[in-house]
């Protein structure tokens, strides 16, 4: 299990140095996919399987549509057909394609061996982590989630396209 842990270890740096060094917001985006779902798989190492399933779908299901939706409403535009066909290439997809199907070989690897033993940690169920979610973590969570919000609204707000208009005659003309 421990090559297992490093090789998830390896996949995650790899992929979050990727999200910080692509310029393309969408190539980022594919990269920080790959960065939660190996992160899921460390907290599945380590014996928490709620809070896997919790990274895979809040983050890597939730979240990221929300990014998607943020980075499709910014980029409306005459140049929006030419950037979704450069997306299509293989270049952009290899990378992430291979990184989680190295991740899906472990986890299916782990999954199948009846050797491979887990931490013994106790399951830890829904209710305790929702109850200390909403009692002692509560500051935490909201803060949080004011953090989203804050960032959506930033980046609405820096996408957002102004029409500039040349002189105050012709702004008559193109409101008519």
């Amino acid at each position: 299990m421990d090559i297992a842990f490093y090789i998830t270890a390896a996949v995650t740096l790899i992929s979050t140095v990727m999200v910080i060094t692509r310029h393309n917001p969408v190539h980022a985006l594919l990269y920080l996919v790959i960065s939660l779902l190996s992160l899921a798989m460390i907290f599945f190492l380590l014996g928490a399987a709620f809070a896997a399933l919790l990274e895979i779908i809040i983050y890597a299901g939730a979240i990221m549509v929300l990014f998607i939706f943020v980075i499709m409403l910014l980029n409306l535009g005459e140049e929006t057909a030419a950037q979704e066909k450069k997306w299509l290439k293989a270049s952009v997809w290899t990378g992430p394609a291979i990184m989680a199907g190295i991740l899906l070989f472990e986890f299916y690897y782990l999954i199948s061996s009846s050797d491979a033993v887990l931490y013994n940690e106790p399951n830890i169920g829904p209710r305790p982590v929702a109850l200390s979610l909403f009692r002692e973590y509560l500051i935490g969570v909201e803060l949080a989630a004011m953090l989203l919000m804050a960032a959506v609204v930033g980046a609405a707000h820096i996408g957002r396209h102004k029409k500039v208009v040349l002189h105050r005659f012709l702004k008559e003309k193109e409101m008519s």
